[in-house]
């Protein structure tokens, strides 16, 4: 009998203990304690539906007080509703506080719609209390001269609470003071006078009103730096010459090619013409022929041709030889007067 009652006693007690800590868990004393003197009102129920719904409730409890410290009007409904939304409890009550502290105009209907959209609504209240400074990457534009300008802006921007649902991001910011720069520089006449006032590129980006649909309010924009670059101008002139050059070059090869195409029809032309004189020629002895047969011509009267011909060709040789000599006779004879 002692060893069942033992036994009994230990399977008890073991019980007892379990059920203790169900009850701890499901009913936290410990945050219903300290919600009481909090001055938050907490019951057990609601607890219980916590851990039923399964919201923690540490998380709900002591962003409540917080709240509640801080002077908020919030209730439990409200957190629970957010946390199981997917929402960050806690960093939307710090936002609250913040904004409540600095003036800034911040409903919690506002601030869970910011948390939910996927942006930290924590930080844009401390952005827009203290405004942040975006650095822009190197901007390449080329002024009308055509010399290359390399300009670095900062851009501050402070978050506009109204516009972060649905307000695009700093990446739209740069690419619009990136695009602002662009139009300044090359709209201007000459990049001399970018370089000595670069704060008309500050005033005519500011007068495009870049920050329409955005989440940020452009505050001011800074021209860091300006380097200059290439000459651009100089460069596309020389590629142009280039390719001119090329052109003409093409055309006077085609010119030459004509050129030698005609060279060569002449001479086949003139090798044509040859051959149809020798052919004039091989007809000659033909001719003579046929006029000895019917009488038109005798044989002294070809004799007497062959004569005359061989008196022209001899000629032609002594005047040809006197050409020659001629000059060489000539200082002969002015060498015997002297």
């Amino acid at each position: 009998m002692d060893m069942s009652n033992s036994a009994f006693i230990l399977f008890a007690a073991f019980a007892a203990l379990i059920l203790l800590f169900v009850f701890l868990y499901f009913i936290p004393v410990n945050l219903w304690i300290t919600a009481i003197f909090s001055n938050v009102k907490v019951g057990i129920g609601e607890l219980i539906g916590m851990r039923i719904r399964k919201v923690p409730p540490g998380v709900i409890v002591n962003s409540l007080i917080t709240a509640t410290k801080a002077g908020l009007d919030l209730t439990t409904n409200d957190l629970e509703t957010h946390y199981l939304a997917g929402g960050n409890v806690p960093n939307v009550i710090r936002a609250l506080i913040s904004a409540d502290k600095a003036n800034i105009t911040l409903s919690f209907k506002q601030a869970t719609a910011i948390d939910l959209a996927g942006r930290d609504v924590f930080e844009a209240v401390q952005i827009s209390v203290n405004p942040k400074v975006i650095n822009t990457p190197n901007v390449a534009a080329v002024a009308a001269d055509g010399i290359q300008l390399i300009a670095k802006a900062r851009v501050t921007v402070r978050a506009n609470i109204a516009q972060l649902v649905g307000g695009a991001g700093e990446e739209t910011i740069l690419a619009r003071v990136g695009e602002g720069i662009v139009t300044s520089i090359g709209s201007s006449l000459n990049h001399k006078s970018v370089l000595e006032n670069p704060d008309k590129i500050s005033k005519l980006v500011l007068q495009r009103g870049l920050d329409a649909g955005t989440a940020f309010e452009i505050l001011s924009i800074d021209i860091a730096d300006i380097d200059v670059g290439t000459n651009i101008g100089a460069k596309l002139q020389i590629d142009q010459a280039s390719a001119d050059l090329k052109v003409a070059e093409a055309k006077a090869e085609e010119r030459r090619a004509m050129a030698v195409a005609l060279e060569q029809e002449m001479k086949a032309r003139t090798v044509e013409m040859r051959a149809l004189v020798i052919a004039a020629e091989a007809e000659i002895p033909k001719a003579i022929s046929e006029a000895f047969r019917s009488g038109n011509l005798g044989v002294m009267d070809y004799y007497k041709m062959e004569n005359i011909k061989s008196d022209t060709e001899m000629r032609s040789s002594i005047a040809g030889t006197d050409v020659a000599s001629g000059t060489e006779g000539g200082r002969g004879k002015q060498g015997d007067k002297k």
